[in-house]
């Protein structure tokens, strides 16, 4: 992969917790991939935050901007 991806909808659980994401090239991977691609630096425009309880999870890169916060871009 050249170019970095970038997550355009996501998948919530009854919670409203992220379990999947997709990205611009039209593949979906689950919520662990994604934090692993994120770090791998695959995937842009987020990065891994950590939990109270210790879980991991993905977070906007801090913007001016709450449209593209990753729980307000739109669900597949």
């Amino acid at each position: 992969m050249d170019s970095k991806s970038q997550i355009v909808k996501v998948k919530k659980n009854q919670d409203g917790d992220i379990t999947d994401v997709m990205l611009d090239n039209g593949n979906v991977y689950s919520i662990n991939e994604a934090i692993t691609m994120t770090r791998e630096g695959i995937i842009q425009g987020v990065n891994v935050g950590k939990a109270r309880n210790g879980r991991e999870y993905l977070r906007s890169n801090p913007n001016d901007r709450e449209g593209d916060n990753l729980d307000n871009i739109p669900t597949f």
